[in-house]
């Protein structure tokens, strides 16, 4: 197994270079504590072991790191860095095998409640939740860099709606909101215990040959752009440094982590950022629940902002806008849509402007908008 990936890594460096190979974060396969490692505990820290080694031969500034455990492998990853951190190494014979980083995966868990789609946000973020804990006991791992190498509001990325009615999340606005609302907590979380968060990766494949909005977990269908892509372009929107952005229907992470978003009142959250001449106000309209059947007026105050007029530029997801599922749907759900039909349907999947840029006082600094449940809105400032 050294050999094997010694040789690898080597080709890789005379392939694309040693910067490029250096700039990489190598893993030693994937979920151990689940269906996919057939072995033992001892048996995976030992392939670890001859895997680091091989790459450290290769290339000695090389960066690996594990365990890339499931959502609830929390005592497995713990016993991993303990490994990592104070084992005899089974092929140098000394203490300690390397670690450059940190990686787990977090898993949200639908389920079909009355015929309707019920998420569970709250399961995500207690994934998350225990392996902060875990890294964060190990002092020598301050400031390690994390990752969570998948992180999605269920497991199955091949199971579509036929097989997996709760996966009907996946074709709407559901999943953008989601999307938002969690990544809003996972930043709370990340502050909360001081991590060194590097990136969070959507477990998303292409499923080729597949009916139009099977609900397997993509980011298009047929090469039409799903509601939940619009809202990573609107994460990528999103310059420089987050800043302080505080809403009154935002449930509070303490009540997410206890018992999700479940009560009557939806979650409508903030989050913001600003870089030198620019800032962005991402808003969500967010319950468990799939149901896009309300609407809410929100009251918006923007404060410190240091010219007296910006640009206002809105974008939305909602059933009417960047909602290549509703236009699908309004076309009587075709499989086999003509030419005109997929123009269509690519059309209406890009993130859609709402109305023109406008100037905007920003001496007074407030303005209300309507934002639908299960929406998402993006404001961006420019000065």
């Amino acid at each position: 197994m050294g050999n094997l990936v010694y040789e690898w890594v080597k080709h890789s460096v005379e392939r694309y270079g040693k910067a490029e190979v250096e700039s990489w974060y190598w893993e030693v396969w994937n979920e151990p504590d689940g269906a996919y490692w057939k072995g033992t505990q001892a048996e995976f820290f030992k392939l670890y072991d001859y895997a680091t080694d091989g790459l450290k031969r290769a290339l000695p500034t090389a960066k690996i790191g594990g365990a890339n455990v499931t959502g609830g492998g929390t005592k497995y990853l713990d016993a991993f860095i303990k490994h990592c951190l104070t084992d005899t190494n089974y092929v140098t014979g000394k203490i300690g095998s390397p670690l450059d980083a940190v990686l787990f995966h977090a898993k949200g868990s639908p389920k079909v409640a009355n015929g309707t789609v019920v998420m569970n946000v709250r399961a995500q973020l207690r994934n998350i939740d225990g392996n902060y804990k875990i890294i964060s006991k190990y002092p020598q791992l301050k400031n390690i860099p994390v990752i969570i190498g998948e992180s999605d509001p269920e497991g199955c990325a091949a199971c579509g709606m036929s097989t997996n009615p709760e996966n009907a999340y996946r074709n709407g606005t559901m999943y953008s909101s989601y999307t938002a609302a969690s990544f809003a907590r996972l930043y709370e979380l990340t502050d909360q215990y001081k991590i060194n968060l590097l990136g969070a990766v959507t477990w998303s494949f292409e499923f080729e040959n597949q009916p139009w909005f099977a609900g397997f977990r993509d980011l298009a269908t047929n090469g039409v752009d799903k509601p939940v892509l619009n809202v990573f372009r609107m994460f990528g929107q999103m310059k420089g440094n987050r800043v302080e952005a505080t809403s009154n229907r935002m449930y509070n992470l303490k009540s997410v982590l206890d018992s999700s978003i479940r009560k009557p009142q939806t979650d409508i959250g903030v989050l913001a950022t600003k870089a030198e001449k620019t800032a962005a106000v991402m808003l969500w309209n967010y319950h468990d629940e799939d149901k896009a059947d309300s609407k809410d007026v929100i009251s918006i105050l923007l404060n410190k902002l240091p010219t007296k007029t910006v640009t206002i530029t809105q974008y939305r997801i909602d059933n009417e806008n960047s909602n290549s599922y509703s236009e699908w749907k309004k076309m009587g759900s075709p499989q086999n849509p003509d030419a005109k039909q997929i123009a269509a349907l690519e059309k209406s999947g890009q993130l859609k402007m709402i109305g023109k840029p406008r100037k905007f006082d920003a001496t007074s600094g407030a303005f209300e908008m309507e934002l639908a449940r299960q929406g998402v809105a993006l404001l961006k400032l420019d000065w």
